[in-house]
């Protein structure tokens, strides 16, 4: 079975697959990934405005604000896990989100990874036909700003793959593998433009949870219009 690789929303459309990973460091599959490890059901949204509002209210559900209101739940996963109380959790992402919608509706498997939970989605997928989409981050002009923390998220899933006897890669998917076993971890992550972009926004802690290599055993897998726990 082949693991290929691909970069946004575009790449996710062009790369067909059964089941298909969307990596989003920071924040959006990490911050899922502490969610459901919290027993919380993840609704995923592509917008953030009033929309997202009624979206929340329809399915009795908490709406992560957006992390500059530095109040109540917001795509910080610090704030999830604080958080009391919380069973559903509407969590709106123009990337990671956006493309997790995308893929639904072409019939995939969705499961969001990061580096908190990486191998435990390998070991989930093994054997199995993959895509892994590194969301990335946009640029002013809402284009598409690769993002390297993502590299090393779909590298981290695709090297667990690969330790699990994986051995047809695209030459993409090999080089994300390579980018993850090359990466000098935590630091690499704080260093990286999107880590000292929040450190300078005051949520270096949010760059800390994002570092902790698979700390967590959860596999989130996108049912309907929400992510469970695949386990």
């Amino acid at each position: 079975m082949g693991v290929r690789f691909e970069w946004g929303p575009t790449g996710a459309a062009a790369t067909a697959a059964p089941y298909t990973v969307v990596v989003d460091v920071l924040s959006f599959t990490t911050t899922l990934s502490v969610a459901v490890e919290r027993g919380m059901t993840v609704y995923p949204f592509r917008w953030k405005d009033e929309r997202a509002e009624a979206y929340a209210v329809e399915r009795d559900a908490v709406l992560a604000r957006g992390r500059s209101e530095r109040t109540g739940v917001s795509l910080s996963p610090a704030t999830v896990r604080a958080a009391e109380g919380v069973e559903r959790l509407v969590l709106p992402s123009p990337n990671g989100s956006a493309i997790a919608f995308g893929l639904a509706e072409t019939g995939a498997t969705v499961v969001g990874a990061s580096l908190r939970n990486a191998t435990a989605v390998a070991r989930w997928l093994a054997g199995r036909d993959v895509a892994v989409i590194a969301a990335g981050e946009r640029w002013p002009d809402g284009s598409l700003r690769p993002a390297v923390e993502d590299l090393w998220g779909a590298g981290a899933v695709i090297a667990g793959l690969v330790d699990l006897g994986a051995t047809e890669l695209t030459p993409e998917a090999r080089t994300a593998e390579r980018a993850f076993r090359a990466a000098d971890l935590p630091g690499d992550l704080v260093a990286c433009t999107s880590g000292q972009e929040l450190v300078d926004l005051g949520f270096p802690g949010d760059v800390d949870i994002a570092a902790e290599l698979d700390a967590a055993d959860v596999v989130p897998v996108l049912r309907g219009d929400a992510f469970e726990d695949a386990r």
